[in-house]
This record gives C-alpha cells, sequence and structure tokens, in this order.
C-alpha cells in the first residue's frame, strides 16, 4: 500500500457509462484469482476455453454488458438501442468519446470490422454461430461514426446479447493481419503486452507463461463511477496459474489467492468454520451453471489428409459401431451410480442434473426430463440385446468378433473432481463389463484435442454458463454446425434428422419472443440429446465460494464469471479508508 494513489492523467469521455455499484471506492491494490492453466491467447474473438476467457472479457467489451446481480442486459459501448415494430431492425446510438487504450476513438467502423471478423467463414469463430438465423446472417450497416443499424431475417429474441457477444477489438491495429489472412494468430501469448489494444477496463501489463498474467488499468476505459472517477479502481488484476485445487487450496488459505472460484466440496466445511479467522467469507451460491459429463467422440474427416479418407472416423472403426449405438450409450448412462457420486465425491454438496440449463437456472430449468439414471440390471440387459457376452471369463464384455467393450476416458488432470469422476465411472463400467481406461491431460490439450485434432475416445469436461444464462447463448453447442457441439463438430449439414429437428427447435429458441414457446423448444432439444445419449450427464456441485473480505463491491454470482464479473468496480478497503 505505499505506491501514492493513481491519478487520471486524461480528460473524461463526452458521454461515459456511468456505473452503478454499492460504494464509490478509491483507487490502489491488486486483485489475484487463480487459474489451472494459462491462456491460449489474448484474442478474444478466437479465445474458445476459460482460461482465456476470463481474461479477455476484462479486456474488451461490446455494445451491451450483462448485470449478474440484476440479471438485465445494461449500457457498455452503446448507451442506447431501440428496435423497430417489427422487431427486424436494431439501432444502436454508440457512446462518445469511448476510446482504446491506445487513445484512438471507437467508432462504428470498429464495431462493422468485428462482426465482418466474425462472420469470415475460413476463421469461423465461435461467436459465429450465434449471429446466423435459418443459415442466414444479419445485415449490419453504419450511418454514421456513432450509429450501428442491425437488420435480422426474422425477430430475433436474443439479438440483445448475441449482437454483445461480439467484442470490440480495435481495427486500426487488427485490420491488416485480418486482409492478410493471419488474424487467428494476432493477439497470440507471444504478442508483447503493449502492442495489444484493448477496449475495455483492462489492458495486459505482463505474462509469464505458465505463471502468471498480469493486468493493468485501462487509462482510457470510458467507465466511471458515481463521482465521475473512471473506473477501474484496481492498479492490477493478476491471473496465477495454479496447476491443481489443492495447490490453489493452500495458496488461498496462505493468503495468496484472494478469491477460489473451484473449490473441492470436501474443503467446504473447513471453509465454514475459518471465516472469521481468515477474514474471508464463504458464499454459497446454490447450484452451480457449470456442468460435468462425457460424451463419445463421433466426428468424422472432413478433409482428406495423409493416413484420413473423408468420412473415417477419428476412433477406431469397431469403437465407431459402438458408440455411434444409442442404446450402448444409454447403457453407460444407466451404469453410473450418481447419487453413490454425490455422497462420496462431492460430499453431498451436489445435484442430479440433466441439461445445460440445470437446478441453478430459475428460469429455464425442467425437472421432468427424459433421463437415463442409475439401473445396473436395465444397463446390463441394455449390453446384452447387442449380443455381446463375457467369452473368455476376464469380467469384461466382447463383440462378436472377440473386441473387449471399453475405451479410454480423457479429462484434465488439474480438476481432482473430474478425475475422481472418471475413476468413479471407470469403476461403475466395470461392473456391467465395459473396460476404462482414464487418461488424465493437461486442460489446453483436452481443448485442442476435442476441437482440432480429434485425438480421444471418450471425453469428460463440461460448459460453463453463457452470459446471459439463455439456451439462446448456447447454440454453438447445439447446432449442428458448431464448434462446441462436442461429440460431432461442425457438421456441414446435419448428419441425422435428431440434429436437423434441433437445429430447426434452436431457430425458435433464438426468434420466437414468446418465453413459454422458447422453454418448450428448448425442453425438446434437451430430450431429444437425452434421449439419444449424445450426453451422459454427471451431478452439478453446489457452488461455494470463498472471498477475502478486504475488497468492497464484490457481489458473487452463481452466473459467470462467478467472482469477477464486476471487477471493474471492486476496490480495496483499506485505500478507501485512506490508509
Amino acid at each position: 500500500n505505499a505506491t501514492p494513489p493513481y491519478v487520471d492523467p486524461h480528460p473524461l469521455p463526452e458521454e461515459p457509462l456511468v456505473v452503478t455499484a454499492p460504494e464509490v471506492g478509491a483507487y490502489g491494490g491488486r486483485f489475484v484469482i487463480g487459474q489451472a492453466s494459462g491462456p491460449r491467447t489474448f484474442n478474444m474473438t478466437m479465445a474458445n476455453e476459460t482460461s482465456s476467457t476470463d481474461i479477455t472479457q476484462n479486456l474488451f467489451i461490446g455494445l451491451s454488458g450483462f448485470d449478474n446481480a440484476t440479471q438485465e442486459a445494461v449500457p457498455s459501448l452503446a448507451k442506447s438501442w431501440t428496435v423497430s415494430d417489427d422487431k427486424l431492425t436494431w439501432t444502436f446510438n454508440l457512446r462518445r468519446g469511448a476510446k482504446f487504450s491506445d487513445g484512438r476513438p471507437i467508432t462504428s467502423a470498429d464495431v462493422l470490422f468485428n462482426f465482418e471478423v466474425a462472420y469470415d467463414a475460413v476463421l469461423h469463430p465461435s461467436v459465429q454461430d450465434l449471429l446466423i438465423m435459418n443459415g442466414q446472417r444479419w445485415q449490419i450497416t453504419a450511418p454514421d461514426e456513432y450509429t450501428v443499424v442491425i437488420k435480422t431475417p426474422q425477430p430475433n429474441a436474443m439479438l440483445l446479447s448475441l449482437a454483445s457477444s461480439v467484442y470490440i477489438m480495435p481495427k486500426h491495429i487488427l485490420e491488416p493481419a485480418f486482409r492478410a489472412g493471419t488474424f487467428a494468430s494476432a493477439y497470440s501469448v507471444n504478442t508483447p503486452p503493449d502492442q495489444i489494444v484493448t477496449s475495455g477496463p483492462f489492458r495486459v501489463a505482463s505474462y509469464t507463461a505458465n505463471e502468471r498474467v498480469v493486468l493493468t488499468r485501462n487509462p482510457h476505459y470510458f467507465g466511471v463511477d458515481a463521482k465521475q472517477q473512471r473506473l477501474p479502481y484496481l492498479d492490477e488484476l493478476v491471473f496465477t496459474v495454479v496447476p491443481d485445487q489443492d495447490a490453489a487450496d493452500l495458496q488461498f488459505r496462505a493468503g495468496q489467492l484472494d478469491g477460489l472460484d473451484n473449490v473441492k466440496p470436501e474443503n467446504y466445511t473447513w471453509y465454514e468454520e475459518n471465516q472469521q479467522a481468515g477474514n474471508f467469507t464463504l458464499h454459497d451460491l446454490g447450484p452451480a451453471l457449470n456442468t460435468n459429463f462425457i460424451w463419445f467422440n463421433l466426428n468424422k474427416v472432413r478433409e482428406a489428409a495423409p493416413g484420413r479418407r473423408v468420412g473415417q472416423p477419428y476412433v477406431d472403426a469397431t469403437k465407431y459401431t459402438w458408440f455411434n449405438n444409442p442404446v450402448f450409450r444409454r447403457a453407460v448412462s444407466m451404469a453410473v451410480d450418481r447419487e453413490a457420486m454425490i455422497r462420496s465425491i462431492f460430499f453431498g454438496d451436489a445435484v442430479k442434473n440433466w441439461s445445460q440449463s440445470t437446478p441453478g437456472n430459475k428460469l429455464w430449468y425442467s425437472p421432468d426430463l427424459v433421463q437415463y439414471d442409475f439401473n445396473q440390471a436395465e444397463s446390463k440387459r441394455l449390453l446384452a440385446s447387442l449380443k455381446w457376452t463375457d467369452r473368455n471369463g476376464d469380467g469384461f464384455l466382447e463383440d462378436a468378433a472377440g473386441n473387449t467393450i471399453g475405451f479410454t476416458l480423457k479429462t484434465n488432470g488439474d480438476n481432482r473432481m473430474r478425475v475422481s469422476m472418471a475413476n468413479f465411472i471407470r469403476d461403475d463400467l466395470a461392473k456391467v463389463g465395459i473396460r476404462v481406461t482414464l487418461t488424465p491431460v493437461d486442460f489446453n490439450t483436452l481443448v485442442t484435442n476435442i476441437r482440432e485434432d480429434k485425438q480421444y475416445e471418450v471425453a469428460l469436461l463440461g460448459l460453463q454458463s453463457g452470459v446471459p444464462p439463455d439456451p439462446g447463448m448456447g447454440q454453438n453447442v447445439w447446432r449442428s454446425s458448431g464448434l462446441t457441439h462436442y461429440w460431432n463438430i461442425q457438421q456441414p449439414k446435419p448428419e441425422t434428422p435428431e440434429e436437423a429437428r434441433i437445429d430447426q427447435l434452436m431457430d425458435v429458441v433464438v426468434g420466437t419472443p414468446d418465453i413459454p414457446a422458447r422453454q418448450a423448444a428448448w425442453k425438446e432439444v434437451q430430450n431429444i440429446v437425452n434421449e439419444q445419449g449424445w450426453i451422459v450427464w454427471l451431478p452439478t456441485l453446489t457452488a461455494k465460494l470463498p472471498l477475502s473480505n478486504r475488497f468492497g463491491n464484490v457481489q458473487p454470482s452463481v452466473i459467470p464469471h462467478r467472482l469477477i464479473w464486476n471487477i471493474d468496480r471492486v476496490f480495496l478497503k483499506s485505500r478507501a479508508a485512506g490508509n
């Protein structure tokens, strides 16, 4: 606390964003949070994994923001917006005086540029799946520097949130890379931090591979508090790489981390009992919006390559035949004893879950979905119906050709809870005659396996909720063309009738203003996914997060980012007290 308080060297923008918060804070201090792995990129448009997006969401802004506390859209770069009577034309009025971190104005040209990048067929960033309706793109124009007009082919109930998923990166810096075809590698982790120009409250101060990322305030950010002090208050926001949950737990207890977003439930009791002594609060947020599940790799080669022909499965052809059978997938789901898993791995602090919309999602949760819950006898019956038997008496089933029924299961080894779930699944499946070999890898390797080289058989991972937690934000998961349609990503056209139906239903989820109609369509999507067994759902944790009492304006939320969604207005209390 010896550093002098920050003095804002720049005049405030003509039309600042006045950010509401419980308290007016003061400048200074740092907030340190742990991450299981470092970022893969600082390029917001190309970032696909939370190790990157948790950081980039603090570097760049969209047309609107989302207030986790009120669960409402709020102005950001756009100070206001209107929609035509036919609900097809949205007009966004941009904030005058907004600037990038290098002092250059943010205008409608930057918005148009970022939509052009988002729609690029070669790059196909994941946000693209949010910006297409019935195969059609939106029309985006800019009558002047401070007006953006979006026209959609049909009414779009999600337009404000979807349009704001296109984060504003600087055209004047990145257009040359885009025109040269090198945008995907722009703003990489190897880019010198002072060359990363940002639009959000923070910019990159330093990056040390596999150790930490330090963010510092964007001196030109357009957000201010109620007293017209420019935000953010903090001098630094630090993401430190802590490779596993046990190490993170020790670092929090030692005061080296200010908040933990991933506590093992076996430690909840310690945190509950030591809040006063440790000067922190354990916030009980109820059932998390994050999910856990396994799925089977049904991807096929789309472009011929040495040793690979178009249409060839990435997994062994025999295993593909097993994996592609919904009877097998249901049998696997029914072999998993979720109640026992909740009692042991989660120490009782979890709930069964059958959807991306968990019981923590008040608007979109459905308690009565199709579900293939634990029923070992039925699991065995389903497997026997496939004519699989234990021919050699080793305890595992063989198919008609004598192949042992089994697979390797990959998960990220830094997440002890997922590794425990994977072990649990291995033991449960052994009881019905399926051999599982567990292969833990680091998180970024797993993401590469899933999205790029497809080198896995079965994976255990999860999904973080969209913001807002509306199923329309998950189009890249549920649409057959989506980059996160895990079991068979980026299909040129739907490869099953069920996926074609889901694509149609997602048009309703996104396009229909009527909430009950959207809920009915979403329920059918969930039931199709569950009926097909494409995803084998696992329990969802009850989220309890410890957070240091040294900071003001903290408002932990079940909606991501659960601890630092409002970090631009969080402040160190000792600074506010004048220390």
